[in-house]
């Protein structure tokens, strides 16, 4: 009962930091790492088209936003990087399931350091040297590790993989390891491989047997619901579907 008390605490501290003491009237979006660099651009572009809004942006894992909004944080949006995360906030209340829509789409890639010399023609070179460690998203707590994780067992490689894993909290910690060269390889969505150009490179495209879809809802409770709505709406109009497009993501 302490231990679970604790993390709901340390949960609404990590939330409430992140939202930078949001002010009663902001609308407070919580979304996806992988949503960053453009959500932050949507966000100033909708409050140039909204004057007299705020929005503050929260980033992280979608399972780590979804137990901020279950435990009591501030959030008006909610924008998960997969189904099951939505899956789980609509099972649980945290969202109103009428203004749940698809807005955006991806691809899992396969990045390595750009300096690096080794050459990855399919998945399966990854068990071989000199690949020894590789990243990619805890799949019990990150969306882009358990499309990793189903493309592995797809594979056949899961179990061969599973002792050279270096388990990241969130997407953008896969790419920071690989970027920094401290993992051989790493999985990650194509929009974050963009982002880190000079840094790594791709070496592999993955299809994905579970396609990478974007949903977003109104948190259940909001105190902005038709603002929240509003910021919905724009993510799924042309100008919102082109600043996605601009970062690489692919329409829903």
């Amino acid at each position: 009962m302490r231990a679970s008390l604790s993390r709901r605490f340390a949960a609404l501290l990590l939330a409430f930091a992140a939202c930078g003491g949001a002010r009663a009237d902001d609308l407070v979006v919580s979304a996806a790492s992988s949503l960053t660099n453009a959500f932050q651009a949507i966000a100033r572009s909708y409050e140039a088209a909204h004057p007299g809004t705020h929005v503050v942006l929260n980033f992280a894992s979608s399972d780590t936003l979804l137990r901020q909004i279950v435990n009591g944080a501030p959030a008006d949006v909610y924008a998960s990087a997969d189904q099951v995360a939505m899956d789980r906030a609509q099972a649980q209340g945290a969202i109103v399931p009428a203004t749940r829509v698809d807005f955006a789409g991806n691809q899992l890639v396969v990045i390595m350091p750009a300096g690096t010399r080794a050459s990855v023609t399919a998945l399966a070179d990854l068990a071989r040297p000199p690949f020894r460690r590789i990243a990619w998203g805890n799949p019990a707590s990150v969306p882009v590790g358990r499309y990793t994780r189903r493309v592995l067992r797809d594979a056949g490689l899961a179990d061969t993989l599973a002792p050279h894993a270096v388990l990241a909290e969130n997407v953008r910690q896969c790419l920071d390891y690989v970027a920094r060269d401290e993992v051989d390889a790493g999985f990650v969505y194509a929009t974050d491989a963009a982002i880190a150009r000079g840094k790594v490179r791709i070496a592999l495209r993955l299809p994905s047997p579970t396609p990478i879809t974007y949903p977003v809802a109104v948190v259940a409770g909001s105190r902005h619901a038709a603002e929240a709505g509003a910021f919905i709406a724009y993510l799924r109009s042309a100008a919102g579907q082109r600043q996605l497009a601009d970062f690489g993501f692919l329409a829903p």
